[in-house]
């Protein structure tokens, strides 16, 4: 995947998710299927406290960088956080609803790079 400004930004996202121990970090290259988004980071917690986590850290990382996050959604129950960046769309699940709703197998036809601690 080349260094452009997304990849940059997706890079930073994993960083900060792996340093909550995020589990089983991917990065969807969507470029070539898709015009929603550059990228799309999955990964999950092991409870909600932990996705809580991730995500805040994720936000306040880039917040600090001056990245502010256009939209986020999923506070509420924190089964799935979504915090879009525009180019780069996070997915903070805890397992069980990852598992659920399978978003790799939607994006199956995109290049993957899978991130463990």
């Amino acid at each position: 995947m080349p260094d452009n400004g997304s990849y940059k930004l997706a890079k930073q996202i994993v960083n900060f998710s792996l340093e909550k121990k995020a589990c089983d970090v991917q990065l969807f290259d969507l470029r070539k299927v898709s015009t929603i988004s550059d990228y799309f980071i999955i990964c999950h917690g092991e409870s909600d406290v932990q996705v809580k986590a991730i995500a805040n850290a994720i936000l306040d990382g880039l917040k600090k960088e001056g990245i502010s996050v256009w939209h986020k959604e999923g506070y509420d129950y924190l089964h799935w956080v979504l915090l879009d960046y525009v180019d780069v769309v996070v997915h903070v699940f805890q397992k069980e609803t990852r598992q659920f709703y399978g978003l790799e197998r939607l994006w199956g036809d995109a290049t993957v790079e899978t991130f463990t601690e």
